[in-house]
Order: structure tokens, then sequence, then C-alpha cells
């Protein structure tokens, strides 16, 4: 076999349909795009219709095959009127990925305020979104593909799953949580429906985006004391970059990967690794 054509036999997602949800959001939209580069006809999931419409449409004009599914990951009915819309469409969903998540200022201790100010309801939302904004599309998503026999599930984790970082304690405690729900699943599914379903997750180090930027670079560009302190403990010394993610997502969601399920990898420049010393 050509080099070429072994390659995309092992990272081609050809005929596969990927799902990513809070593919309206930097790193999402990055993984969105990357699996429509793959091969994959890609649905965009998130709570913003038109820009979920806009990342579905930069797909299409790099030839790429993309619709627009905007809906809350935390409404399980409207989660399920986006499954049959798409088994309508495609007839089968052989990937989902898990972007949508995120963190509140009023879920995060500050200079001014305690972990023993912060209000319940902030930290609900929190977990909400991160946790059950990830258990639900795979309940839903996940019974199509336990249907089909066959199908890749991938979590998005964080590096606050493994470190104790500063300020973001419910952000913490809910990607702790995905890391061990990728797990039982990865376990349940597999022995439940066999090895063709499998479920990772993937750890991403510290990328840039709509919530954190501020917290992280200065308006200059230049990075702030806890930004410097992040790249400083980063022995790659940089902030990552969202196309950072795609290869090592394409992996897991192809056929190459098809051995692998109930891991989490890391993708951060280094930082899990470094004492710091």
């Amino acid at each position: 076999m050509a080099s070429a054509d072994y390659l995309r036999s092992q990272f081609g997602l050809d005929g596969k349909v990927a799902l990513v949800t809070g593919a309206t959001g930097v790193l999402g939209g990055a993984i969105a795009a990357g699996l429509a580069h793959a091969g994959a006809r890609v649905a965009i999931l998130g709570r913003r219709a038109a820009r979920a419409e806009e990342v579905a449409a930069a797909i299409r004009e790099f030839g790429g095959e993309a619709v627009a599914a905007p809906v809350d990951v935390l409404d399980p009915a409207g989660l399920e009127d986006v499954r049959q819309s798409l088994l309508a469409r495609f007839g089968q969903i052989d990937i989902l990925v898990n972007a949508a998540g995120g963190n509140t200022l009023a879920a995060t201790v500050t200079e001014s305020s305690s972990f023993f100010d912060l209000a319940p309801a902030a930290l609900h939302d929190v977990l909400d979104l991160n946790l059950m904004g990830t258990l639900l599309p795979c309940q839903v998503f996940g019974r199509a593909m336990a249907r089909q026999r066959s199908g890749a599930i991938v979590n998005v984790s964080s590096m606050a799953a493994r470190r104790a970082l500063s300020r973001v304690v419910a952000y913490s405690a809910a990607k702790a949580a995905i890391e061990n729900l990728t797990r039982w699943l990865a376990v349940e599914l597999a022995r439940r429906y066999g090895s063709g379903l499998r479920v990772n997750a993937i750890a991403p180090g510290f990328f840039l985006g709509e919530q954190n930027r501020a917290l992280l670079v200065e308006a200059d560009g230049s990075p702030t004391a806890r930004g410097r302190a992040i790249i400083d403990h980063t022995p790659a010394g940089r902030f990552g970059v969202p196309d950072d993610l795609v290869s090592t997502t394409v992996w897991l969601c192809g056929p190459g990967a098809v051995f692998v399920t109930g891991v989490v990898v890391a993708v951060d420049g280094g930082f899990d690794a470094s004492s710091g010393v």
C-alpha cells in the first residue's frame, strides 16, 4: 500500500458523520474544521444559531460538508431533535466531540473574594455546563452509536482536572468529573455494545479563547502575570493555538485508534509533565 493511502486508511474520516458541540467557539470550531478536512460530514452544534451557520459556511467554502445545528447542550429534548434531524439527513452518527464548556467570573475566586463567597447558583451553572453539557450529548447521540455498535466519542477535559489551578474551583471539579466519566463510559459501552464503540478525551493545556484572553494576555498581546506564570511552566514556551488540537482529535476519531479507549491525551506543550523547576 502506498504511504499516502496507508495514512488515509489510518486517519481519514471519509463517509463519517461527526457532531461537535461548542463548535461555535474558537477551539470547537477549529476541531470541526479539522474533522471536515479529514473527510467527515460535520454538524455544528452551539447555542448561537448565526455563528453556527458561519462556521458551517466556512467549512463549505473549502469544500467540506457541514450543517448548522443550533442547540443548547443542557436541553435533552433539543438534543434529541437534532439527533433525529441528523439521522434523517445522514442516516448515521459516527463521531461526537464534546467541546462545549467554559467558566464564569461568578464561579471564580478573585483577589477580592474567597471560596466561601462563591454563590451556589454560579457553581451549579459551571458544573452543569461542563459536566452535564458533556454527559447529556453522550447519552443522546451515544444512543445512535449504540444501535450501530460503532462510534467514537471524544470529550474535552483540561489541565485543571489534573493540577490544582488557583481560582477555577467549579471548572476544575467539572473537568475532573469529565475524565472519570470518559473512563466509565469507555468500559460500560465497550462491554455492553462491543469494541466498536470507543470513548476518549483530550486535555488541552492553556489556549487563548474568548473567555480567558483577558486573564492571560494584555491588550498589546503580552502575557499578564498569570499568563507569564503559565508560559514559564510550559516547556514548549507558548500558549496553544486551536489547530494544535486537531490532529489528536482526528486520530482518536479514526481507524488508527481502533484499539484506543478510556484514555485522556494531554495536548499541553508539556505543562503536565513539568515540575516547574
